[in-house]
Parts: C-alpha cells; structure tokens; sequence
C-alpha cells in the first residue's frame, strides 16, 4: 500500500444495514477495501470492527466504492 492511497484513499468500504435500508456505515479505504485501522479514531474503529463482525447478521458484506468527494 503506497503512502498516497493511505492519505488520499478515493474508495470507501461501506456497510449497508440489513435491518434499515436508510442506515449505512462507511470508512476510507484502498481500491482494494483495505482499511487502515491506526488512522480511525476509537469511535470509528469500534464501529467498523463491529460492522465487519456482524455481516450477514445487521450488515451486508461491504462494497468498495468511490468515495462521493472525489
């Protein structure tokens, strides 16, 4: 992974709930849906851990997609 995908990632993973088609989740990621977990905040790699544990349960299996500011 270069160290310009860690800055500007371009991609998200992003979690769709199964239970609230409204709810979602998502966290900068590479064009590969790698994640780098040192650069979220403690709130955020909470959630992202759980939404990773929970899919099939709460949460679709993520997408990598372009992230909508770029």
């Amino acid at each position: 992974m270069s160290i310009l995908e860690l800055e500007q990632p371009g991609y998200e993973l992003r979690f769709e709930s199964l239970l609230d088609p409204q709810q979602a989740c998502a966290f900068p990621c590479d064009a590969h849906g790698r994640v780098d977990m040192d650069r979220l905040c403690a709130q955020s790699l909470h959630l992202y851990l759980y939404a990773r544990a929970v899919i099939g349960k709460e949460f679709r299996r993520p997408l990598v997609q372009p992230c909508a500011t770029h």
